[in-house]
Order: structure tokens, then sequence, then C-alpha cells
């Protein structure tokens, strides 16, 4: 785990700062600071705003469990082995993408099925 702890310190960072934009992105869609406007055309345009704000809320819950299951892979000693052949992920990968589970082969594959 020592080799990978300044990886691991970027992932909870990184974690930190998603938990940070979804909270955000909560308030915005609940309409905290604002109520939804009385206008129907606003309402819609609101709506479609708050469609918009779901969609990258979800992309970021999906990036929170990756990161968190790169968490754990370090704690477990098994961080930057390929889930699928159990090949090493090569650190260039890791460096763009820390929370890597997939080689860039493997990576492809699935993209493909």
């Amino acid at each position: 785990m020592k080799e990978y702890q300044e990886v691991r310190n970027h992932l909870i960072y990184m974690l930190e700062e998603l938990d940070d934009r979804l909270g955000k992105i909560t308030d915005d869609v609940k309409h905290v600071d604002k109520p939804l406007e009385q206008d129907f055309s606003e309402q819609a345009t609101e709506v479609e705003n708050d469609e918009v704000l779901d969609a990258l809320g979800n992309a970021a819950r999906h990036e929170v469990e990756k990161i968190k299951q790169a968490i754990s892979r370090i704690d477990e000693g098994t961080y930057g082995i390929c889930l699928t052949c159990g090949e090493p992920i090569r650190k260039e990968r890791l460096l763009a993408l820390p929370y890597a589970n997939r080689c860039i082969r493997c990576a492809e594959l699935k993209e493909q099925h």
C-alpha cells in the first residue's frame, strides 16, 4: 500500500471534490436557494436544466463509486492489476485515470461489447 499512498491521497481528494459537487447539484435540483419560477415557460426551462443536472449528478455518483473501489483495491493490495486479465495496468493509464480497473486492451474490448 505504501507504493500507492500518494495515489490514495489523490483519490480521496477527488472523492471530496465530487462530494462537494454532488451537494451543489442536489441543492440546485431541489431549488434550495431559488424556488421554481411561476411562469410555465420558465418552469419548463428549469425542468430541462434539472434533467441535465441530474445526468451530471449520476455521472458523478458513478465516478464516486469507481474511486471508492480503487481505494479499496489499494487497501487490499490489488490496485494496478486488471480485473479482467490479471495483468498489470500501465502506470501511464493509472496516472491519466487513477481509478482504472482494467488495462487499456481489456477496457477497449469491454467497450466493444
